[in-house]
């Protein structure tokens, strides 16, 4: 459950979109600041009570509004934790008694990171943002998976639920929960990244911290049947090439995709990470489509239907198209291209002093498997091979480290992939020659640049760009 902040916190709606979500970051650094447990942790802003710390943390996690978000900030305890009482020695006195969370566990009081909110003018069309920073491996727990949704999440009851499939078709057929969970299941670990991931930095280095430059991507397991199963049933008709994808939410979320990448790797996910698949992220299906953007893995499915051509809905024509500088759109930009982000150190961080630090972020490519990742601590003057932490799959995020010695001075550091195809991540200044802008004439999405964190001679580190 996402936490709030209550109306008197937020800044005034009069300000842009850019002012309110960086007033957003900083009301959420102020309640990290003052959690040990975090890594943005400044002893200047830490408070004494335990208590009141949870509180900080609570109204300064999210942005939102509403009554039941001011009553959730009193409860003084992080999302999808219990508080209780720490005793001075624990070997002293009984514990938690079994089975006291009910039969479904929760996580330690002490750990407090959630997804931060878009502040839109509507939080029923908004994102939240994965903590990157505090990632283990490359599994994204599932309450942390980011969100993306265009009219709120529904409630489904699976009993009721069914998905339709037809067009150019033999015979068009219609499948309950039930039907779908008979056939044979696969599961497979993917990355999904919205494909305005690092939206706000295309003209100048905008938000501070790695969740809010990239924190709309995150992997798990999927489990679910392969589409090619399902369209195998229906007996698909010669000439067919595309088919739609619909989603059972309020805005009716809908895209065409290429028949033949249906029929390649593309599955209904009904389970996420060993359980039933999150509601926020499609309960109780979604489409997945292996390496395109976030928006095409369609959630909460319910139709599908088989064309020879592609149906040219609102998100591939007004939205999700690439605009260039001279007013053409790059339209189906569908595959994420290979990028990497480092994690720690980033954004609002602090350095204890020079010494001995390892560099450690992720790296992605919707082509395929990480094949190499390269890091730069003198602002790209020159690259070392980081390693890369197993296992390295395809489609997934790879971690990767690169112990590193800091001197003290002031510099850049910097990651850049390279999959398997042979791709290598570029830099701003080429992204920027080849596509133009973001704004009215230039590109918003797909956004797979170099990051450039500096770090100042005090440690602090920043989020810069770097030519």
């Amino acid at each position: 459950m996402n936490k709030m902040l209550p109306d008197s916190t937020l800044p005034e709606r009069t300000q842009s979109p850019t002012e309110y979500l960086l007033a957003a970051e900083e009301s959420a650094l102020q309640a990290k600041r003052a959690d040990p447990h975090s890594p943005y942790y400044s002893s200047a802003s830490a408070t004494p009570n335990p208590t009141l710390q949870r509180r900080h943390f609570l109204m300064g996690a999210m942005a939102a509004v509403g009554a039941g978000a001011i009553q959730q900030a009193r409860a003084a305890v992080p999302a999808g934790a219990v508080a209780r009482e720490v005793p001075a020695d624990a070997t002293k006195v009984q514990g938690t008694p079994v089975g006291d969370d009910g039969g479904y566990g929760a996580r330690s009081q002490f750990e407090t990171e959630v997804r931060t909110l878009y502040p839109n003018p509507t939080t029923f069309s908004s994102w939240t943002m994965t903590p990157l920073e505090k990632g283990m491996g490359i599994i994204t727990p599932s309450g942390l998976h980011f969100e993306r949704s265009h009219g709120g999440t529904p409630t489904i009851d699976p009993t009721k639920h069914s998905l339709y499939v037809h067009g150019m078709v033999k015979q068009a057929k219609k499948y309950s929960m039930a039907d779908l969970k008979r056939f044979p299941s696969v599961s497979r670990i993917h990355f999904i990244e919205c494909s305005g991931n690092g939206l706000t930095e295309w003209s100048k280095p905008t938000l501070k911290t790695v969740q809010g430059t990239h924190g709309l991507t995150s992997t798990s397991e999927w489990t679910g049947v392969p589409l090619s199963t399902i369209l195998g049933e229906v007996d698909v008709r010669s000439g067919a090439k595309w088919l739609l994808a619909e989603g059972g939410d309020a805005s009716v979320m809908t895209r065409s995709i290429p028949l033949e990448k249906a029929m390649k790797d593309c599955f209904l996910a009904y389970g996420q990470n060993g359980e039933a698949i999150r509601p926020e992220q499609g309960y109780p299906i979604r489409l997945m489509v292996p390496g395109y953007e976030g928006n095409m893995h369609i959630k909460w499915l319910r139709r599908l239907e088989i064309s020879d051509k592609p149906f040219m809905t609102r998100e591939e024509t007004s939205k999700y198209t690439d605009l260039r500088p001279n007013g053409k759109a790059v339209q189906f930009s569908f595959e994420m291209d290979a990028k990497s982000v480092i994690t720690s150190p980033s954004g609002e961080m602090q350095l204890d002093g020079a010494g001995f630090y390892e560099i450690t972020g992720l790296a992605w490519s919707g082509r395929g498997r990480v094949k190499r990742v390269e890091v730069s601590t003198d602002g790209g003057k020159t690259w070392r091979e980081a390693q890369l932490q197993g296992p390295i799959m395809s489609i997934c995020h790879t971690r990767f480290r690169f112990p590193w010695k800091w001197n003290g001075r002031e510099t850049v550091i910097q990651s850049r992939c390279i999959d398997e195809t042979g791709y290598m991540q570029p830099t701003l200044k080429q992204l920027v020659n080849l596509r133009g802008l973001n704004g009215p004439l230039g590109s918003i999405y797909h956004l797979n640049a170099i990051q450039s964190w500096k770090i100042a001679n005090d440690g602090k580190v920043s989020n810069v760009h770097q030519s």
